[in-house]
């Protein structure tokens, strides 16, 4: 499993780098609740990414107890996602992403 480095958005702009999706997954520190990713997909078949939850539930105030789930996000062939953010109460402070294939996909973990 890697750990993609949070490369951080500011006025003067970013130029993202990207990492090649690996096949045991990856991670991020997700350190704040302004992280996103970017996948691409660049194969000629769609790929799934999932986002593990670590919990059922979550307490967030003003909202009461609310339900958890992994975060499945399909790209289509020759497509790109942004995903996120990502709280770290349900999915944890090293969320584990998962690809059903990582054939031409990458990725990059991006801050605002």
């Amino acid at each position: 499993m890697a750990e993609l480095s949070v490369q951080q958005i500011d006025k003067g702009g970013l130029q993202a780098s990207y990492a090649s999706a690996e096949s045991g997954g990856d991670t991020y520190p997700n350190d704040s609740e302004r992280i996103f990713l970017h996948v691409k997909n660049g194969d000629s078949a769609e790929h799934t990414v999932t986002i593990a939850a670590l919990v059922s539930e979550t307490e967030r105030p003003g909202f009461g107890t609310l339900s958890v789930s992994d975060i499945s996000v399909a790209i289509p062939a020759g497509e790109d996602r942004f995903i996120g953010p990502v709280p770290r109460t349900a999915y944890g402070r090293k969320p584990d992403i998962q690809y059903d294939d990582v054939t031409s996909v990458s990725i990059a973990a991006m801050e605002v």
